[in-house]
């Protein structure tokens, strides 16, 4: 289907987003022009919405803002810079590239994400080349780390766990690099490579994503069961191995996950993905190109908060979206495979991998690694960088993996662990190894209230009560959000918090805890005395009533705290 055939489920125009990008001449737009304007540290609106697609988001600093109005100065704009690489894996050249940068460009911290990329914030427009072109120089790529693509495909952060997770890496990092834009804007603008001839005389093309791109971004995520730490039913397009005896017999294809929502708008809605069948890892790259093509032809160009591929799975139906699939393929997909999932966080400490070298899980909090009174993670990190011959793995978490340490080097490097007393978070309670945050204020635009920063507060208390109850060493997955776009995966936790107010949040309960359920509203718009209030008595509930190997999230829903969501189409009744 060409692009000017396209039309949204409601044969509404286009939306203006839409417009941006088919004039932007594949992604360039005036971003060149925007960058060297001296006036402001601003870029235009349609600009910013280019940028996405290069890596970054335009921000500013929220807590300067009502100072800086009354200076009648402009807001403090600043850019958050993303870098991906596929499953999370990079050198540790690159980590130390990662540190300079936010040293001598950003906000001193480095922050790893839940989709197993990093983050900078704080680069002011003025050194955005300098930053994109120094990480392109240790080949990384912040190249569709965000806008209307597909995403940093996620993955199990240890290939040497065994034979299988070594092939199923192989396999996402095939999916990534195939479903990368084919645009030289990004070498243009960036890289200053020599430009190509206007690609609207026909001499550049995007065969997969076409000029207008998707409708909205485009997740992918590989699960190697029993381990379900990518959150793999969160993923638009989830990829679920089958091994048995140490080998990859291939995956399970599961399609339709995603977490946004929007706060009093019951049609948008987070949603858990669906097998529909299993595939030889042969057939894998090319049902991930025509899963995407379909969503770029049916998904919803004129309501972005209705754009994301649930929403059109869920429009047309499952079945629908397998007969255009197998249709578009040209094969029929085989029966889903049994296979069991046991747990979603990370293993920490030291473990022994199948090479025989040595992996070090390392508690992030949040994921920002800084260095911050007594505790000097980010110089620690960049000691052990020097020495590490192995790398460095961005869990799912936002957890560090220090990888493929031989044994002479796992001395050296358990010195320094000591020496910067860097944790595996074992003086914390599991609640807390087991928690995610975004980011929220001051940098992010769409936050409704804290959540980094609140959180370690808010689990310092939540820890007492958890003392109290004898549950300080049971993993209940907690998490929380500035705001209902769902980047901490909320819907998927036991107990979740989804900021609605400043200092007010959503309290959520009864999701899965291997991440194969959504939870459900249990009290709205309340502070941290109520969360307190009504935490209290349901985890001494749970600790004194809970069945044998119950998690929190299955009591919940016996207890009748809440009921069981079954589909993202019942998350609202």
């Amino acid at each position: 289907m060409s692009d000017n055939n396209l039309l949204s489920p409601n044969s509404a125009p286009h939306s203006d987003v839409e417009a941006i990008k088919s004039r932007s001449n594949y992604l360039r737009g005036t971003l060149e022009e925007s960058l060297k304007d001296r006036i402001t540290g601003a870029i235009s609106e349609d600009d910013n919405r280019l940028m996405k697609f290069h890596g970054s988001y335009m921000q500013d600093d929220r807590d300067l803002r009502n100072e800086r109005n009354k200076q009648k100065l402009e807001p403090a704009y600043q850019f958050m810079v993303r870098v991906r690489a596929a499953g999370g894996i990079v050198t540790p050249e690159q980590w130390l590239m990662m540190d300079r940068i936010a040293q001598r460009y950003a906000n001193g911290t480095i922050r790893l994400t839940t989709r197993q990329s990093f983050q900078l914030h704080g680069v002011i427009k003025w050194n955005m080349k300098n930053v994109i072109k120094e990480v392109n120089d240790e080949l990384l790529s912040t190249l569709a780390a965000c806008g209307d693509v597909n995403r940093n495909v996620m993955c199990n952060p240890n290939p040497y766990q065994s034979e299988v997770h070594e092939q199923v890496y192989e396999w996402a990092k095939k999916v990534s690099h195939h479903l990368d834009p084919h645009t030289r804007a990004y070498h243009e603008i960036w890289l200053d490579e020599e430009k190509v001839a206007d690609s609207r005389d026909g001499e550049e093309q995007e065969p997969i994503y076409g000029a207008v791109y998707l409708p909205r971004k485009f997740k992918i995520g590989f699960a190697i069961p029993p381990e379900n730490e990518v959150d793999v039913f969160s993923q638009d397009l989830g990829f679920i191995a089958i091994h048995e005896n140490g080998q990859l017999l291939g995956f399970n294809v599961a399609v339709g996950g995603g977490m946004g929502m929007s706060h009093g708008d019951p049609k948008t809605y987070p949603q858990v993905a669906r097998a529909i069948g299993f595939v030889t890892p042969e057939q894998l790259v090319d049902v991930a190109e025509k899963t995407v093509t379909i969503q770029r032809d049916y998904g919803d160009r004129a309501v972005r908060k209705h754009a994301r591929f649930k929403y059109t799975i869920d429009d047309r139906g499952i079945e629908w979206f397998i007969d255009e699939l197998q249709q578009r393929l040209g094969w029929k997909l085989q029966e889903t495979r049994a296979y069991k999932f046991d747990r979603n966080g990370d293993r920490y400490g030291w473990v022994k991998g199948n090479n025989n070298n040595w992996h070090y899980t390392l508690f992030i909090q949040n994921g920002r690694v800084k260095d911050e009174g007594g505790y000097q993670l980010m110089t620690g990190l960049r000691e052990i960088a020097k020495i590490h011959k192995g790398d460095f793995r961005l869990t799912p978490n936002q957890n560090l993996l220090i990888g493929n340490v031989s044994s002479q080097k796992k001395k050296k490097i358990d010195q320094l662990i000591e020496t910067y007393q860097l944790t595996d978070g074992a003086a914390y309670s599991a609640l807390r190894r087991s928690s995610m945050a975004c980011v929220a204020l001051p940098t992010c635009g769409l936050a409704m209230a804290e959540s980094e920063r609140y959180m370690p507060t808010l689990l310092d208390k939540l820890e007492l009560i958890l003392d109290e109850a004898g549950l300080r060493d049971d993993e209940i997955v907690i998490r929380m959000t500035g705001c209902p776009n769902g980047c901490a995966r909320p819907a998927l936790a036991e107990i979740s918090f989804i900021g609605k107010a400043p200092g007010k949040y959503n309290m959520y309960l009864g999701g899965g805890f291997v991440g194969n359920r959504l939870n459900k509203l249990y009290r709205e718009n309340i502070g941290e005395t109520e969360i307190l209030n009504e935490l209290r008595p349901i985890l001494n509930h749970y600790a004194k009533e809970r069945k044998d190997g119950e998690h929190f999230g299955d009591f919940c829903i016996r207890a009748e705290y809440v009921k069981e969501v079954h589909s993202g189409l019942d998350f609202h009744d």
